[in-house]
Order: C-alpha cells, then structure tokens, then sequence
C-alpha cells in the first residue's frame, strides 16, 4: 500500500492553479486540483515530485515539418544553449551602452564614457570590464517598442509576444500569457536526460509597485504548468545553497526514492501509462541524477574563479547558469535579482544607484561569464542576451536626478553563439530618444534567440484549444552571425 500519511512529494513544491470550469483536457494544469482517489493522487506525486516543469506526454506534437539547417539564413542552429540575462526594472541606454557625450547636460547626465575593444564603440565608465570583451559583443542600440509598464513588457522580452493586457502593471500572470522562450523550447524538443530544458533563477520577478506583483511570461503560459521552467530561488553566494528538487529532502536516500519508484510501477495498471510513465521517469531520473546533483553544486567551482565572478548574488547565479548550459540545460533565464531597492527602476538618483549599486556587479559579472566561457571552449556554442523591458527617458527629472520608463529606444547585448563580435547594431538618435535605423522590436529579439537555437520562429504548434500557433512573428536579426 501506498503511504499517503508520508508522500514524498510533500517535500516539494507544487502550485497548483484553478482552471476553467467543466475543463476535461489531462493537459490542463486545473487537473491537479482536489484529487480524492490513489489513481489521481500517485499521479500527482509523481509530477510533483518532477519540480522541474517538465512537458506531459499527451500533448501533440508540433506541427511543422523538419527544418533543414542548410537552407536557413546565417546562424540558424549556431547556438546548443543561451543564458538570458534579464536586467528588471529598465536599464537606462544613455548611462550604459549608447552614451550622448555630446548631448546637453540635463541629458547626457553625471557619466563619462570609455573606448573599447570595438572600433567606433564607447560606452559607460562605469562599465570598463565589459570594454575590454567588446570584441566578443554585438551591441544593439535600438530595441524599440511603445509599452511603458514594467509587466506587460516582461512578458514580452521573456516570451516575445505581446501580453494578454498590454500597457499594465495591473495584470498578473494567467494562463492566457504565452509561454516563457524555455517553456516553449521544452515543449519543442522535450527533455532528454535528467536536466530540465530550462531554468530560471534567483526569483520570480515582481515589482513592489505594481498592481499585478509578479510579471506575467515567466512560465508555461497556454502550455500549462508542466512546461514552466525550473525555478532555483535564492543566493548563490550563501554557505549551504542548494536547490530544492534536485536534492534530495533529509531523511530520503536513494533507496528510498528506488521503492517508491517501484512502488509506482506495480501500480500503473491503475494510472494512465500513455499519459503518465514519461513524467515519472523524468521526476525519479532528476532526483536520483548525479549529474542533475552536481550541475547545482557551485561549491566545486574554484574559489579564485568565483572571486572573478563577483561574490554576490547575481555574479554566483551567472557562474550557476554556465554549470546548468555546461551540462546541457538548453535556456537559463538569470533575473536581476530581489535587491529591495527598485532594482534597474531608476526614478530617483539615477546615477548613485548605477555607480554604486547596479553596474559594478554586472559589469563584472557579465565579463567574467564571457571570458569563462571563451577559456572553456563554450561560447561559440552559448549565445548570451544582456537585456531588460526598457530603457530610460533621455531627459532627467531635474527634482530628483531619476530616469523615467522610456519604451521607445534602449539597448541590448548579444554575444556568444555565433555572433559576430565587436558589432553596433542600429543606432539612436542624437538623445537616445529613437532608433534612427535598424529597429528591433522584442519579437525579433526573441526570434533571434530561437533561429540562434535551430528553432524556425515560424514553427506553430497546437494551444489548447488546437488551434495552430505560430510561436513568434518577429524578425531574426541574421546580419548579427558570421
């Protein structure tokens, strides 16, 4: 007999989520409210014991006929894996990679610029780690889009679709949203092995500010939970870190693990095998993975080379996010982290905040990722993405030295995974106020992120309804790749 007094998978996490009502479809995550019989409940266990997002077997295959890489524009496939670096709140584009030294004061701000690697580029001084790898950088100068609130324009940089409620800081995360880029890659190419497809990490962004608190784009969307990425909360940095759902509880060995895993075998006659034996087997595989165990144990990693990376939360997750690409997560999403202070969301004393708090730890965190990379023979084969929801308005607010959101121009960087380096791709115009050529909208960011992967963005796969989904409509920036 099953114990149900002591099920292991009370020592995870499971969210569970109310779904339509008289919804019947056994992909719908609403499946895993109120279960009463032993069928339903070892199901239950056996996902929620995943606590990796992984896809259900049952859903259809995407509909798109196989790609052939050599008929693609360049870079199609380049990259086997990508780390998102996503800098929540909005980084200003004057005070960091697009500078206007010769702009006014009440625009160009406090903030000399420095030359770099890269012939024509010059970028922040605060930034001078990051000048000397420019010639591993493509930087873009003009992402562009007209959405100015922090939610709805997470969802968009995260999924590459526009949000069910544009222009909110209102609307949550539902599951109309689109799936996350990692969700809809997992539900694409499925996992193999013990590692989930994808990850995120440290947290689950929110804004203290916002209506809606968490930003909407974050997991499986329309898919259903089973795709969200795995989530690894907390701090790196900190003595004893480890990562609930990999490790294994106190108190369970693998042993133990092994018998229940057994235990479940004997009574599949009473679960749904089509439905269920690949989940199973996906949540026993991660906990009992050594390789699932060590990918998360940062600890290994030579003191001298995190001291490169920065001794703090976000330089520790990016050296996290090259031990899960390393082995073989294909997308890490590393979220600027809960710093309590309004992270990149400058509206008061813009400067202070980027000289002393925000750009010291990404200056060195982001050279130092790209410089481990390179010593390891991986960045020709990891595409990296430095990039937020916005930019900053050009001109400063005189009352208390603030940027507001500015939606219309800002910056992003590429690099890794085939593109070519020391590039400026786009430009602004003479305040940073609007892309004067080239713009790129963050569909065509993401497009770019998956045609790098070996993902066509025209691909359409079925939603739950059926209907066929294109699942993105942007434009892969091709000139970036050699």
């Amino acid at each position: 007999m099953l114990d149900l007094e002591w099920p292991p998978w009370r020592t995870l996490d499971l969210h569970p989520v109310t779904c339509r009502p008289g919804c019947k479809m056994s992909a719908c995550s609403g499946f895993f409210q109120g279960h009463k019989s032993r069928r339903e409940a070892v199901a239950v266990g056996a996902v929620s014991l995943a606590g990796l997002g992984l896809g259900l077997a049952d859903l259809s295959a995407a509909r798109a006929k196989p790609v052939d890489a050599s008929t693609q524009p360049a870079g199609f496939g380049r990259a086997r894996s990508c780390i998102l670096v996503f800098m929540w709140g909005g980084p200003s584009q004057l005070d960091t990679w697009d500078p206007k030294p010769e702009a006014p004061a009440e625009i160009r701000g406090s903030f000399g610029t420095i030359e770099t690697r890269t012939p024509g580029l010059w970028i922040s001084e605060h930034f001078p780690r990051l000048a000397g790898v420019s010639n591993r950088l493509a930087v873009i100068r003009s992402m562009t889009h007209d959405d100015p609130a922090h939610l709805s324009t997470a969802h968009r940089v995260l999924t590459g679709h526009l949000a069910p409620t544009p222009k909110s800081d209102a609307a949550g995360p539902s599951p109309r949203d689109w799936p996350h880029l990692g969700s809809m890659l997992a539900r694409i190419r499925g996992q193999v092995g013990a590692l989930p497809v994808a990850v995120s990490m440290p947290w689950t962004v929110a804004h203290p500010a916002a209506p809606g608190g968490r930003a909407p784009g974050q997991n499986g969307g329309w898919l259903g939970h089973g795709f969200d990425p795995l989530q690894i909360d907390g701090d790196p940095n900190t003595a004893g870190f480890r990562v609930q759902g990999l490790d294994l509880p106190p108190g369970l060995d693998i042993a133990r693990v092994a018998s229940r895993q057994e235990l479940l075998k004997n009574l599949g006659g009473q679960a749904d095998p089509d439905s269920w034996n690949v989940h199973q087997r996906h949540a026993f595989n991660a906990v009992t993975s050594a390789q699932a165990r060590t990918a998360v144990q940062i600890g290994r990693e030579d003191p001298r080379l995190r001291d490169r990376y920065g001794r703090h939360i976000h330089g520790q997750c990016l050296l996290l996010a090259r031990r899960l690409v390393e082995a073989g997560v294909s997308l890490v999403t590393v979220n600027w982290h809960n710093d309590g202070q309004n992270f990149w969301d400058t509206h008061g004393d813009n400067f202070n905040h980027l000289k002393n708090r925000l750009m010291p730890p990404a200056d060195q965190g982001l050279s130092a990722l790209l410089d481990d990379l390179s010593g390891r023979g991986m960045l020709e084969e990891t595409l990296v993405v430095w990039v937020g929801e916005f930019g900053r308005t050009p001109r400063i607010t005189a009352a208390n030295a603030g940027r507001e959101h500015w939606p219309r121009c800002y910056s992003a960087v590429m690099a890794g995974g085939g593109v070519t380096g020391s590039q400026i791709y786009g430009a602004s115009d003479h305040w940073a106020a609007y892309p004067a050529r080239d713009p790129v909208s963050p569909e065509d960011l993401g497009a770019t992120i998956l045609h790098a992967l070996g993902v066509s963005p025209e691909m359409e796969i079925p939603d739950p309804t059926g209907r066929l989904m294109q699942i993105n409509q942007g434009r892969p920036l091709t000139t970036l790749f050699a």
